[in-house]
């Protein structure tokens, strides 16, 4: 970390009354991640609670996670161009105020419905949020060394951020309350706020300050829409009109955004950017493979609680070694690939993860902490985290500084459409065989491990297509002579 402290390049347009130092501007934009991403999973395991606190219906347990993920997902990508062109400084802060808001409101709701629309506000001010964070890094480190590991300690805090989240809300849910879980947002917020308002210098990405409204809103409605689809498919099926009708309108708002972004003069993405090679090969191969990562947390968290009856809080003390890992990963992919190429690390790191998923998929009614959980989630997340990395690092290398906000939003939206897709599909793909199972006479536990093992094995087979997919990838620029 100790080269991060350096001098760095200065970017961006527009005079700047002083250069913030090196670690203020990686500590903010890093807490402002882990945030964001502790967010996904924190609340599942207090669901239960939230329930019996609020009496939240089934659907309405649903929509405490679908509210914060749809509005995530679907406004990605005006967060990130709103960052080149308003100010990436001024659009952080932002994001990271409305979320704080958000959430104090969310942890001292009353009632479900005022619980949920915080939910929504939190996953907006989260798009708003994120694809800043990266761009902040991304403009303020100079291509190369420097901002790949710049790159790998953000990504080492998001996944830390996403592994935590279990453990933090089973703690916080156990020891405290449910509403802890959202209220821990509130002083944390508020430290960085402060911090990132005296820290950090303002930067945009171009003189304009138009935006694409027309794009913007079809794409939104576009990917809330498809994100609603899946999300309702997994309790009523894909044939469904619930599932299907979001399914194909959210297609159409898609296909005519694609025609408005060819026409506008200002559009909120720029099509020319799919052209570059960098930016479609690193969003297809994200996608992917987010598709079988993200199901890891969801099924093994199943797994420990509902066939080996772990409590909350163990089941969340057990992710600590899969937390460590992916911060490991994370952490040795910049080193490496300062002597390996790039798509060599990131190919390596998916065949690895692949393979624990394999293993992970080998499950049993009676099975052990050792050959069950911590064996193949090592594997697991060690390869997933020189994974990540090397995508992310690949997707910004090929643009200008005008456009690295976008390219960020880009790349969330990515994760988050692959990891959606991948749960549903992995879930429904469970729910069936643990159905048949059970039919076949199976008891339930073992019908359960059944289910979710077939979901770990058909993960594996995602894993392993996103990881072909990274030859694909452009060869990186050799590295400048010290």
């Amino acid at each position: 970390m100790t080269e991060l402290l350096g001098q760095r390049e200065q970017a961006g347009h527009g005079r700047r009354r002083s250069t913030p130092p090196a670690w203020a501007v990686l500590l903010a934009v890093c807490a402002g991640q882990f945030l964001v991403v502790l967010d996904v999973s924190v609340v599942n395991v207090a669901l239960p609670s939230m329930r019996a606190d609020l009496s939240l219906s089934e659907t309405g347990q649903q929509w405490v996670v679908n509210a914060y993920a749809l509005t995530f997902a679907g406004f990605l990508l005006l967060g990130g161009r709103a960052a080149d062109l308003f100010g990436r400084k001024r659009t952080f802060l932002t994001g990271l105020a409305l979320f704080t808001v958000a959430s104090l409101a969310g942890g001292l709701a009353q009632s479900s419905g005022t619980l949920i629309a915080a939910r929504a506000v939190q996953g907006l001010g989260s798009a708003v949020l994120a694809p800043t964070t990266l761009a902040i890094l991304t403009t303020s480190f100079p291509e190369g060394h420097e901002r790949t590991r710049a790159i790998g300690a953000w990504t080492a805090v998001g996944a830390g951020g996403g592994a935590a989240g279990g453990l933090v809300g089973g703690l916080l849910t156990d020891y405290l309350s449910w509403r802890w879980v959202l209220l821990v947002n509130v002083p944390i917020g508020v430290l960085v706020l402060t911090g990132a308002a005296a820290w950090l210098a303002e930067s945009r990405g171009g003189a304009t300050r138009r935006l694409d409204v027309p794009g913007a809103i079809l794409v939104t409605g576009g990917v809330a829409a498809l994100a609603y689809g899946i999300a309702e498919s997994e309790s009523h099926g894909w044939s469904s009109p619930r599932s299907t009708v979001p399914l194909v309108g959210g297609l159409v708002l898609l296909a005519l955004f694609t025609a408005v972004e060819a026409r506008t003069a200002h559009p909120l993405i720029p099509l020319r950017l799919f052209r570059v090679r960098s930016v479609s090969a690193a969003n297809t191969v994200l996608l992917t493979a987010g598709a079988s990562t993200f199901a890891t947390w969801y099924f093994l968290s199943l797994y420990m609680q509902n066939v080996l009856h772990y409590s909350p809080v163990r089941a969340g003390l057990s992710f600590l070694p899969h937390t460590v890992c992916i911060i490991v990963g994370s952490t040795v992919a910049p080193r490496l690939m300062g002597y390996v190429d790039g798509r060599l690390v990131g190919a390596a790191g998916g065949l690895m993860a692949a393979a624990g998923l394999a293993w992970q998929s080998r499950l049993t009614v009676d099975g052990g902490f050792f050959g069950s959980i911590l064996g193949p989630g090592v594997l697991t997340m060690l390869g997933a985290g020189l994974m990540l990395t090397p995508i992310a690092a690949a997707a910004t290398s090929g643009v200008g500084i005008g456009e690295q906000g976008l390219v960020s939003g880009l790349l969330n939206t990515s994760r988050q459409l692959g990891g959606a897709l991948g749960l549903t599909v992995l879930a429904t793909t469970a729910a069936d065989r643990i159905s048949s199972r059970t039919a076949a006479g199976d008891v339930k536990a073992q019908a359960l491990a059944s289910g979710y093992s077939l979901a770990f094995l058909l993960g594996a087979v995602f894993l392993m297509v996103g990881t072909c997919l990274t030859v694909l990838l452009p060869k990186p620029a050799p590295r400048a002579a010290a």
